[in-house]
């Protein structure tokens, strides 16, 4: 990340980006799964996150607003963020709400339970 950004110390860069940034898109992914909504709302929600965390490098440390080479990779890291937060959070309600369904499979999927699989095979 050192030769993407000038003005600002590595430090720097992981705060906003990855502590500020990913932060937010941890809370934007969880609120919009929590709404079951579709992924790709997630997905698009990364886009205008990416640009303010830009902005926001821009405004502390005098980095080029319009750089395309790190709005890219902060790009990539907000949507990593936010997808990963939307499939724990969808996973998490798949299970909760349609408990005799659903066990959780991993931290990030579910699988039918074994007394609905033969529920649906005598079915």
């Amino acid at each position: 990340m050192n030769g993407l950004y000038v003005n600002e110390a590595w430090y720097q860069e992981i705060f906003i980006t990855l502590i500020l940034g990913g932060g937010c898109a941890w809370l934007a992914g969880r609120a919009i799964a929590s709404t079951w909504r579709s992924v790709w709302i997630a997905a698009i929600a990364a886009v205008p996150m990416a640009l303010a965390v830009r902005f926001v490098h821009f405004a502390l440390f005098n980095e080029p607003l319009l750089s395309l080479a790190p709005w890219l990779i902060e790009t990539l890291i907000m949507l990593a963020v936010i997808c990963l937060s939307f499939q724990r959070t969808r996973a998490l309600q798949m299970v909760r709400q349609y408990y005799w369904l659903y066990e959780p499979k991993g931290p990030l999927g579910w699988r039918l339970r074994q007394c609905a699989q033969e529920q649906i095979a005598q079915d």
